[in-house]
């Protein structure tokens, strides 16, 4: 066999043995980009801005759409509002004359606790001069003489009944109780004390008192309110506004809207606006999200007049990469598309859509931020 020969058999056997090597056309080569995960199949966002979402996808994002409906909508407009006190379900506790604190029979109540109307919740010992205490003494003094000489007179008389006018008798026993009821009134002035009573039942709010603190008439010690029977006050631009309310709800934290009931609107300007008060409603005792006096909410209010329009949950609204207000529209079965709309509140959890939705259009109301940020 010729070297020639050898060497092409030794070539053949060779090929045979190793695997073989699959090389790529320039075309198809990829360098060392990753291959894409789910192939043809994965959720993206296609040129024209809409979405490819497959149903497995959609299952797995919780994505869920409703039928929207076009129809007049009551206006509504939103409020800034805050938590106050019920003025029948709470009230201030505070000194008519000025002294030092004594606590109560069960000491000083701490914040939260609860307390019954016309529980005893500390003393006050009025602060007196000391020359009005030495008149006071002094009185007392000649009271007491008093009462000393009546007792004596009566006496007298009462060993004379019969011989003396039973007027003069009559007239000893009114002057020895006279003296005495007296003398009590000043008595008790030197040694007396000022009761605090609670107002009315509830929970102590804010408490201001500690053993021995000197005080003054008319300051607020303690704050007692129900915290079942709160209210709403907002503020109006104008009267109009204010008085043309059907309906209004508050959302507070992350609780489902509570609705509100329209108590009245004020007919005196507070710093340029005009007072609305609402009764927090729809909500079992006991069961309203936890509220403090004072604290900010926004209320949203529906009036009397309507417009047209889409009901849309508030959630169902996300920004577009332009900052502009959308929403998805389930336009066919894996494809969903961009809305920009124009929108205004209807209630605390609810939003009138007015351009940019018409009727019958199924819209994303769970899952649309996640829809939002397929890429």
């Amino acid at each position: 066999m010729s070297i020639s020969l050898y060497q092409t058999v030794l070539a053949i056997v060779l090929s045979a043995s190793l695997p073989s090597a699959v090389i790529a056309s320039p075309e198809h080569a990829h360098g060392n980009e990753a291959a894409p995960l789910g192939g043809a199949n994965a959720p993206k966002r296609l040129p024209d801005g809409s979405v490819f979402l497959p149903k497995l996808s959609q299952r797995q994002l919780a994505v869920r759409t409703v039928i929207t409906e076009r129809k007049e909508l009551p206006k509504a407009f939103e409020l800034v509002g805050r938590v106050v006190m019920d003025p029948n379900a709470g009230g201030k506790v505070q000194p008519m004359v000025a002294g030092r604190i004594e606590p109560g029979p069960r000491g000083f109540p701490s914040l939260g606790q609860p307390v019954r109307r016309g529980e005893v919740l500390g003393y006050v010992r009025p602060a007196i001069a000391t020359v009005e205490r030495a008149n006071q003494a002094a009185q007392a003094a000649e009271l007491r003489s008093v009462q000393a000489l009546a007792e004596k007179r009566l006496a007298r008389v009462t060993q004379l009944e019969g011989s003396v006018p039973q007027k003069e008798i009559e007239a000893a026993q009114i002057e020895l109780a006279s003296a005495k009821e007296r003398l009590a009134v000043v008595g008790a002035s030197l040694s007396s004390r000022e009761a605090l009573v609670a107002p009315a039942s509830g929970v102590i709010a804010s408490a201001n008192a500690v053993a021995g603190q000197v005080v003054d008439a008319r300051e607020v010690l303690f704050e007692i309110v129900d915290p079942n029977r709160l209210r709403i006050e907002a503020t109006a631009h104008d009267a109009e506004t204010a008085t043309n309310i059907s309906a209004a709800s508050v959302q507070i934290g992350s609780s489902k809207p509570l609705p509100l009931e329209f108590i009245g609107a004020g007919r005196t300007l507070r710093e340029q606006m005009v007072p609305v008060h609402f009764r927090i409603t729809g909500s079992k005792e006991g069961m309203l999200p936890p509220l403090t006096v004072g604290q900010s909410v926004k209320v949203v209010a529906q009036s009397k007049s309507t417009i047209a329009g889409v009901a849309v949950p508030a959630s169902s609204i996300v920004k577009s990469a332009s900052n502009q207000d959308i929403v998805w529209v389930h336009a066919s079965a894996e494809q969903f598309v961009q809305r920009p709309i124009r929108y205004v509140s209807l209630n605390a959890s609810t939003v009138t859509v007015i351009d940019g939705l018409k009727g019958g259009e199924r819209v994303v109301v769970q899952g649309a931020p996640l829809v939002n940020q397929v890429r």
